[in-house]
């Protein structure tokens, strides 16, 4: 039986909030210039309400690979919390009429407020981002809905969530509901120094429930605490059926069973990284909800992340299924 969803997304719901601004106002707001903070609840609402003309935007990881997914035609849902305020509202309103469900209700009377990430665009194009992992870093097992999970092709989960024990307890129910219905179960890691703080817990994830993880070269190196990119492929290739790695301007090695496939990239001149990881991600799912071959995945997955190296932001400013016909991919 057809599944309602092709692919189903549990992440951080962080609303990006973008605005131009000057170097007055940096040194004014005492915002440092040109890296990322994590702030506290007070700050978060002092710069929010600081930001003049602000655009605000659905975010995080495993949000801008589901939002890529869609704008593939892929069937998607995303889990995460947002509370009833306007930025959740925002949030949860933007996220619908994109194509993608989002089954969590914003939470009324919540303890934390909607997480967010402010960025700062400055004259010279220097972005600077104060993030506050308000109430999406909560998620717990009772937000994850059984009739969601269950009615998947490919679950894909956000390492980043993976900080919490509800975190971990929500994945672990997601994957095995997801499995029990017969879809893929899978997992960004995120982060190389949040893999070094849960290493064992990734571990027995990845060698447990889940079918494929995706990974940087950096993550994959922790989880397994090598140098040696060549041992760490082979042992997530003994743990997990399928382990797809980034190697950044070197391509993607992509791992199963015994088979190997080292996928080049086409060089681009990169303008923001900015997720860069999560289109790849949303190309390599596509393809294997497409069922392309592995090798074929890995390239689409090149080229979504290519696309948006290329420009500002985390999104794809031009179709990729356009760039994907001109090559006679699609």
């Amino acid at each position: 039986m057809k599944k309602k969803y092709e692919v189903v997304g549990i992440g951080n719901a962080v609303s990006d909030v973008i605005a131009i601004t000057t170097d007055e106002f940096l040194i004014e707001n005492q915002v440092e210039k040109g890296i990322m903070q994590l702030i506290d609840e007070p700050r978060a609402m002092a710069l929010f309400t600081a930001m003049q003309e602000r655009a605000e935007t659905p975010g995080g990881s495993v949000a801008n690979t589901i939002s890529g997914l869609g704008s593939l035609g892929i069937s998607t849902a995303f889990i995460g919390r947002v509370a009833d305020d306007d930025l959740g509202l925002s949030y949860a309103n933007a996220m619908t009429a994109e194509g993608t469900d989002f089954p969590n209700s914003p939470i009324v009377n919540a303890d934390l407020p909607t997480s967010r990430s402010m960025i700062f665009v400055s004259p010279d194009g220097e972005r600077s981002m104060n993030t506050y992992l308000g109430i999406s870093s909560d998620v717990s097992p009772l937000d994850v809905p059984e009739e969601i999970v269950s009615n998947c092709t490919f679950l894909f989960l956000e390492g980043y969530l993976f900080d919490k024990d509800p975190g971990k307890a929500a994945f672990r129910k997601a994957a095995d509901e997801a499995k029990k219905s017969g879809a893929r179960a899978g997992i960004s890691l995120s982060d190389p120094f949040c893999v070094d703080r849960h290493r064992d817990d990734f571990r027995t994830l990845v060698s447990g429930p889940l079918d494929y993880f995706l990974c940087n070269e950096e993550e994959l190196k922790s989880l397994y605490q090598t140098d040696d990119l060549n041992d760490g492929l082979k042992k997530g290739a003994f743990d997990c059926d399928l382990v797809v790695c980034t190697r950044s301007s070197n391509g993607v090695s992509i791992c199963q069973g015994s088979s190997r496939w080292d996928v080049p990239v086409v060089p681009v001149t990169p303008v923001d990284a900015t997720g860069a990881g999560d289109q790849f991600a949303a190309g390599f799912l596509f393809g294997l909800v497409k069922e392309f071959d592995l090798e074929t995945c890995g390239k689409i997955g090149g080229i979504a992340a290519g696309e948006v190296i290329g420009h500002i932001g985390p999104r794809a400013a031009i179709s990729i299924s356009d760039i994907l016909k001109e090559k006679g991919i699609l």
